[in-house]
């Protein structure tokens, strides 16, 4: 058999997103019984750094939480920064210094447009050498700082450790899909983390160590994905970052399509600037350009190429519909011969099939693991996100690529 180009493309999509599919489960395998695993820590202090522009309905529990957090009171500071409010969460924040001789409040003199400036101010002020970054709008499980805290003191080369970010309360049917996401790609970075790839330490609550971050330059407020950004350069500089899987921060998620959508286009907008900001260290400077790279840069290549492909049928398909439509009324024949249907199995609907099955096998171990943290879904929601849900992240991708080249984007 002879395959046409569009084949070949075809295959090659389906060979590689089963193969990457298949190369997280061969990690899964050898290390499951050790997934949860955590060095124990001592409790050394800690600098709480919340940035926060316009979270007043969130603020208020978000202190409490690290407030209450399993961990030796006088080794705790909490630093709100605000980023020029323009509505009560100053006013709440300044409720908390009141009370709470460990909170702290600083107000940006201006408005920045984003996280990484207020972050950023709120590192120089923290009287600690370990910082730990959390969303105003997110609460942490009470052990995380003792779950997260011994990867860097057993490691020297470690310097940043995220944990499990999961939707916090979902309600709305997109935030039920956000929940099966978010449990999925906790386990998914845990696998990166046996390989030393972990990549991002999310912004809802990661622990870091303040000398280092200073060093290196803190974090890049050009950049839509502070996030991403800053353990793309600790790595760059030799670094380590870790992943605890078992402890975990709840984090409030996008209840409305468009602000979903919004979201995801910021992600993927400053995930394409580190991309780029980092493209010279392909293939050099450790798993960085070993492993991240290729893996993130493939991983947006395929969502287009996959985009491209379903263009390409659909209008294809509607071509062919439309002409042999014409032609039948024209000719005075039957639209459709029975003769016409062909329904044998080709080795290329296998491998659909095939990268189908694999993906869903994925997502249900996932899903099993994380029930963990008592994450439970429900199997429409599965089925759902796994056939719908992530169809949509190529036409995300496409918007993002066009405001990054049009600079029509903003935090």
């Amino acid at each position: 058999m002879v395959l046409n180009f569009i084949e070949v493309i075809f295959f090659f999509y389906i060979f590689v997103s089963l193969y990457m599919v298949c190369l997280m489960l061969l990690i899964y395998i050898p290390n499951r019984k050790k997934i949860f695993e955590y060095p124990k820590g001592k409790p050394e202090p800690v600098s709480i750094i919340v940035p926060c522009f316009n979270e007043g309905a969130h603020l208020g529990k978000a202190i409490e939480s690290y407030l209450s957090l399993d961990y030796p009171k006088n080794m705790i500071e909490v630093i709100v920064v605000d980023d020029m409010s323009s509505d009560n969460s100053v006013e709440i924040a300044r409720r908390y210094e009141k009370k709470y001789k460990n909170v702290r409040v600083i107000v940006n003199s201006r408005n920045s447009g984003g996280a990484a400036e207020p972050t950023n101010l709120g590192i120089k002020a923290a009287k600690y050498n370990y910082i730990a970054v959390a969303d105003a709008d997110s609460e942490p499980n009470r052990d995380a700082l003792l779950k997260m805290i011994g990867f860097l003191q057993e490691d020297k080369s470690v310097v940043g450790v995220t944990c499990s970010v999961l939707s916090k309360e979902p309600s709305t049917f997109i935030q039920k899909l956000q929940a099966v996401e978010y449990a999925v790609i906790a386990w998914g970075r845990k696998l990166l983390d046996m390989v030393d790839a972990v990549y991002v330490t999310p912004g809802p609550f990661a622990l870091y160590k303040k000398k280092v971050l200073i060093e290196v330059g803190l974090f890049d407020t050009k950049n839509m994905t502070q996030d991403i950004e800053i353990v793309w350069r600790l790595l760059y500089h030799g670094y380590k970052v870790r992943m605890s899987l078992d402890t975990a921060v709840y984090s409030a998620t996008p209840f409305k399509f468009k602000k979903w959508f919004r979201q995801r286009v910021r992600w993927n907008i400053g995930g394409t600037q580190t991309l780029i900001k980092y493209k010279s260290t392909f293939f050099k400077k450790g798993m960085l350009g070993a492993f991240i790279l290729p893996y993130f840069s493939m991983s947006l290549f395929l969502g287009l190429l996959g985009l491209a492909l379903f263009i390409y049928l659909s209008l294809r398909n509607l071509f062919i519909f439309y002409m042999s439509t014409r032609y039948s009324l024209y000719a005075d024949s039957a639209l459709i011969h029975f003769q016409a249907l062909n329904f044998a199995p080709s080795i290329l609907n296998l491998f659909g099939v095939s990268l189908f099955i694999v993906g869903t096998i994925f997502t249900l171990i996932g899903i099993e693991v994380m029930k963990r943290h008592k994450m439970y879904h429900n199997l429409f929601n599965v089925l759902f996100y796994l056939t719908i849900y992530l169809t949509i992240y190529p036409f995300i991708m496409v918007t993002s690529l066009y405001r990054l080249s049009t600079g029509t984007y903003k935090w």
